[in-house]
């Protein structure tokens, strides 16, 4: 494998552009704050208008550090998925993670006509939709991991956890087709994605779930480039299949399944961004590709949500529009250069 040492220039790059984005994310939006006033508001000291540090502190930048962890979370999922299963097509709501929280979602925002008036306003809360996703992911999870423990073929387990999230889309159309006008325009509102809707206190749960996802990753990375070689191989080089795949997926659910509940069902990112790190690094060192796929993610979703927010204007699109609308032509673009697919 090439060296890590190769790679410090281009991990460099990034790491600036990483900087760079994240303050002009900060100064853009419906009021224009310039990024020497953003420095200085996250410094500690004066801006050039008071208000201007409240509005960073309290909104501005906990949505710029969700969306880095959104962006690295979810393109490390689907680093992880699509080496497990050897798909280029695999991301890490593969396993049905996002439909189990699109599940619970649903029961509480279509369902919650069949509560009472005062509990059907509790089942609306922000904490109860987020409680409601993680334990929609969790359980459709759990049926995925006890199912995975049965089959020996890593594909199967593809395949099943295709089914689960067919079957709650199913339960979800049911519950779409009874639900009220209104109902249906809150739940898809929600499967648009949001970045901004966090306060510190929601973050920093988020950061605690987020980081224990990250760890079990890296602590995979070895795994990971085994596994590379061929199940049949890894086994005689004295992998432990089961205890690994386990991981692997326990390190998903936990990134993936936190953004979905916290930030919505985001698409595109974790589909796309490991393809665009092997493209540009040319590498399938796993040592070389976490760290890059940490920072490439976290760029192209600062750079998402910069867009999103149409600066100099109160409307905000969604997030999710902006990512497929950027990264699927620039997705062509590369495999057309390209004229193939590293792996």
């Amino acid at each position: 494998m090439t060296p890590i040492k190769t790679y410090n220039v281009p991990f460099l790059v990034l790491a600036i552009l990483l900087v760079l984005c994240f303050f002009i994310n900060i100064s853009l939006g419906s009021i224009y704050i310039p990024i020497k006033d953003v420095f200085n508001s996250l410094i500690g000291t004066e801006t050039s208008q008071e208000s201007w540090h409240y509005i960073i502190t309290n909104y501005r930048l906990p949505k710029a550090v969700t969306a880095i962890l959104v962006g690295s979370g979810l393109g490390i999922s689907g680093l992880l998925m699509q080496t497990l299963f050897r798909n280029p097509l695999a991301g890490p709501f593969v396993l049905g993670i996002s439909s189990g929280a699109s599940l619970g979602v649903a029961t509480i925002i279509l369902g919650s006509g069949l509560f009472g008036t005062a509990f059907a306003a509790f089942l609306m809360s922000k904490w109860s939709i987020v409680i409601a996703a993680s334990l929609g992911s969790f359980l459709l999870l759990f049926a995925v991991l006890i199912t995975s423990l049965k089959v020996r073929d890593t594909m199967a387990i593809l395949i099943i956890g295709l089914m689960f999230a067919s079957i709650t889309s199913s339960v979800v159309s049911v519950l779409s087709y009874f639900g009220s006008a209104e109902q249906l325009q809150q739940y898809i509102f929600w499967g648009f994605g949001s970045l901004g809707n966090l306060s510190w206190h929601e973050l920093l749960i988020f950061s605690i779930i987020y980081s224990f996802g990250l760890l079990i990753s890296i602590g995979s990375i070895k795994s990971l480039n085994t596994l590379l070689l061929g199940e049949n191989y890894a086994k005689s080089l004295g992998l432990n299949i089961k205890r690994s795949r386990f991981a692997i997926i326990i390190s998903t659910s936990l990134l993936a399944g936190t953004i979905t509940a916290f930030a919505g069902p985001i698409a595109f990112i974790g589909l796309a961004i490991p393809h665009l790190t092997r493209q540009i690094f040319n590498t399938s060192n796993h040592k070389i590709l976490l760290p890059a796929v940490f920072l490439f993610g976290s760029i192209i979703m600062l750079v998402c949500d910069s867009i999103s927010q149409v600066p100099n204007s109160d409307l905000t699109l969604p997030i999710n529009a902006i990512t497929a609308l950027i990264g699927a032509p620039v997705i062509i673009w590369l495999l057309v250069r390209k004229r193939k697919m590293i792996f």
